[in-house]
């Protein structure tokens, strides 16, 4: 007696259903591992396919990506976020004013502005601390440093607040400085050196009347 095609093929269907044939099957995991590699290879024979020269040409295809990349990863480094709020004005190695000034110097003398008006900037606040007149405080801003130079030198405020404010738009602003702007805080520097602080001016003050009342004493 033959049995009919469709009960004989839901028969066997049913039979190899049984866990008994599936103990060996691969995972979950390792059928969408194979899934993937089967996925590749058909992407990568295409585009053998459609590349010139067959397999060797996309390898030195591949190769030459992965060249460019490579230069591209040395000479940019890993890219780091800026700060959300202002640009802090000094790296991890100290530097002296005179430093500072020689680098935005430098960078004046090629044109390169954002950095002459960034290292002229920083000369102006490492002077300040060098004598004295600013605190040594790592992680200082340049607008934390113009609030703080200015209790001390008042009538300069306005121009070290414009001088933080170019600083802070060409290193987190992202806008380009002008020759003028690095010239403007160059003069700020050269003045602030030849300026006395106001606090000498008050101790003066506040010591000439001490000293005629012990001459009135004294007479």
């Amino acid at each position: 007696m033959t049995t009919p095609r469709d009960p004989a093929r839901e028969a066997a269907r049913r039979e190899l259903a049984k866990r008994m044939y599936h103990e060996n099957d691969p995972g979950l995991f390792q059928r969408a591992l194979n899934a993937f590699w089967d996925w590749l290879d058909r992407l990568f024979s295409s585009a053998a396919s459609a590349t010139p020269g067959g397999t060797l040409g996309l390898i030195v295809v591949v190769l030459f990506v992965v060249a460019v990349l490579a230069a591209l990863w040395w000479r940019l480094g890993i890219p780091r976020r800026q700060p959300a709020s202002a640009a802090v004005l000094f790296d991890d190695r100290p530097r002296s004013a005179a430093e500072h000034r020689a680098a935005g110097e430098a960078h004046a003398a090629q044109s390169h502005w954002n950095q002459a008006v960034q290292e002229r900037m920083r000369a102006i606040v490492r002077s300040l601390e060098e004598r004295a007149l600013l605190d040594v405080r790592p992680g200082r801003t340049a607008d934390e440093a113009a609030a703080e130079a200015g209790r001390t030198l008042p009538s300069h405020l306005g121009r070290l607040v414009a001088a933080a404010r170019e600083f802070d738009d060409v290193t987190y602003g992202g806008r380009r400085a002008s020759k003028d702007s690095y010239h403007r805080i160059a003069e700020l520097d050269r003045d602030l050196e030849r300026t006395r602080p106001a606090l000498a001016h008050s101790a003066a003050s506040t010591a000439s009347p001490a000293h005629n009342t012990r001459q009135g004493d004294a007479e």
